[in-house]
């Protein structure tokens, strides 16, 4: 599940969605070369975390000292540099033998023959499925019922907030850490955004006189409109409705856009910007989550579990981690991802290929990350070790581990035609987010993204 991740993933995975489009359907075209099932020479690898560079570099380092027939090449590429060299590697058969991929991106590589399906390597290797995290391996089944990665790590989402502000505010830990929510009212969720809230004056969003105009700190920062899934924007609200995405777990056909629920739950969350107590989508502009939180702007920050490193390590602020509000269902809830190695199928290397992604999901490797203290690799194994490196951020990520361990994740929307839903829904998201549509207009959003399937 990041999920930035170098960008957050619950926001990037919408850039350069036209272009994705567009290239992908380039691949259909002039077919996709079948490569050849070499076992030495040199495995091209990218990736686009930065953070996780040195940890997998010290991987490569490891596995090419047990296979010494094969070298492990890694480009590191930022987010939106590296969805666009991808697409363009798979048009021009130049993309890399091995490249991480994401929930929201596979489904369409596999779908026009893109990808290798490894299911019959890892049933000869005997790989454990259930040794990974409760959910992270069924993630990675295509809508083919064919397995296209192994799990790398896994992610959910948490509530940062800044405990000067909340004591100043006279907020409690065991109130940041029993939090509810519903779309009528907000809950005490909305009770404290509002309170931590303070405009130029020092009043407080809950109190006589505060100027929504002038505001100094908001109670909730804001990522962006969360484009079809708001992995760390809406979903954890949403899904404590009873919602869901679409008309299937995975890989869906019809979309529920239209469905009350999710309308009223953006209503009220495009309504915390109309009172004050959130930025206006433009404001997101002027810097990331973690530098607005650094800076006093934001009192409080919904991210994913891949930035416990960013904001564990900001300077000049104190910061603590909440789980996501309890919701009408009575239950928390948190989407949980996580993100994979994938083979090109025109790669002339897959056996070396096959090598290093069984490499990149064993515990020797996962360890090295684990004590990399960046993210929280996927083998159960390696989930004690992350926890206590993740802790010399002085955060502690139980509000993260706790929600797996209790059963209150859901997983990431897996979807076909992910580019075209994508640029529709982030479009659709903006206009609302941005007071230029009503959430009633996702009605008409929703025929559109059912239209693609017919």
């Amino acid at each position: 599940m990041a999920r930035a991740r170098t960008r957050r993933r619950s926001t990037a995975v919408t850039a350069a969605a036209a272009t994705a489009a567009l290239l992908v359907s380039g691949c259909a075209s002039y077919g996709v070369d079948p490569g050849a099932d070499g076992d030495s020479g040199t495995v091209t690898y990218w990736m686009w975390e930065a953070a996780q560079l040195p940890a997998y570099q010290q991987c490569a380092t490891d596995f090419e000292a047990l296979n010494p027939d094969i070298d492990v090449l890694i480009e590191q590429f930022g987010w939106d540099d590296y969805w666009n060299k991808l697409f363009t590697g798979f048009v021009a058969n130049s993309a890399p033998d091995v490249f991480v991929n994401h929930t929201s991106r596979y489904g369409e590589f596999a779908e026009r023959g893109l990808l290798v399906p490894i299911d019959e390597q890892v049933e000869e290797a005997g790989i454990d499925l259930d040794a990974y995290v409760e959910g992270s391996a069924d993630l990675w089944v295509g809508a083919d019922g064919k397995r296209y990665g192994l799990p790398k790590d896994f992610d959910t989402i948490g509530l940062y907030y800044n405990r000067e502000m909340t004591q100043e505010a006279g907020i409690t830990e065991e109130e940041m850490e029993t939090l509810t929510w519903n779309p009528q009212d907000g809950g005490t969720y909305e009770d404290v955004i509002a309170r931590l809230t303070v405009d130029q004056n020092g009043v407080r969003g809950d109190e006589p006189g505060f100027d929504r105009d002038r505001v100094a700190t908001y109670g909730l920062g804001l990522n962006s409109s969360g484009a079809f899934y708001g992995q760390t924007e809406w979903s954890y609200l949403v899904m404590t409705t009873g919602w869901w995405y679409m008309d299937a777990p995975a890989w869906g056909t019809e979309f529920n856009y239209d469905d009350p629920r999710f309308q009223e739950t953006i209503a009220w969350w495009r309504g915390l910007i109309e009172k004050g107590y959130m930025p206006p989508l433009a404001f997101t502009e002027g810097g990331s989550m973690d530098q607005q939180m650094q800076a006093g702007r934001y009192a409080m920050a919904t991210e994913g579990s891949w930035t416990v490193g960013t904001y564990g390590n900001l300077q000049g602020v104190d910061l603590a981690l909440a789980p996501t509000p309890i919701g009408p269902s009575g239950e928390r809830s948190a989407m949980q991802n996580s993100l994979a190695d994938s083979i090109f199928t025109s790669s002339q290397v897959k056996g070396a290929a096959w090598e290093w992604v069984r490499y990149l999901a064993s515990e020797e490797c996962q360890s090295v990350v684990a004590d990399a203290g960046v993210v929280m690799p996927a083998l159960r194994s390696t989930t004690e070790a992350s926890k206590e490196s993740l802790s010399r951020t002085g955060l502690d990520v139980t509000a993260y581990t706790d929600q797996i361990e209790q059963g209150t994740t859901f997983p990431f929307p897996a979807v076909l035609n992910a580019s075209e839903i994508n640029s529709l829904m982030q479009s659709a998201m903006d206009n609302v987010m941005a007071f230029n549509a009503e959430p009633e207009s996702l009605t008409a959003v929703n025929e559109r993204l059912d239209a693609l399937f017919e």
